[in-house]
């Protein structure tokens, strides 16, 4: 891994969301993102049937990379789904918990 990969980490190159670490996972996971400039950020999680379960973040947030921290102690085990939105553009991920 060169010095150029670190770089690339360091700086966002625009909107990103990742996949969530670990995944399976119980009962906490770590949720990262990007952002090239400064907006308004909105992370919800949603169950199998596409009903919100729980918003993550709403708010502004500053250009960056960003990581969010979820703890799943009041959740069942399932496939959940979590959405980024920032600005006008949206994103959207599997996560799986496991108990």
């Amino acid at each position: 891994r060169g010095l150029g990969d670190v770089y690339k980490r360091q700086l966002p190159m625009g909107f990103a969301l990742e996949q969530n670490f670990p995944n399976p996972f119980n009962p906490s996971t770590t949720i990262r993102f990007s952002t090239k400039h400064a907006d308004h950020v909105v992370l919800k999680m949603f169950n199998i049937a596409g009903q919100e379960v729980v918003t993550l973040l709403d708010g502004q947030s500053n250009s960056g990379n960003h990581a969010v921290q979820f703890n799943a102690n009041d959740f069942g085990s399932g496939t959940y789904f979590y959405s980024l939105t920032v600005g006008k553009q949206s994103s959207v991920k599997k996560m799986v918990l496991i108990k």
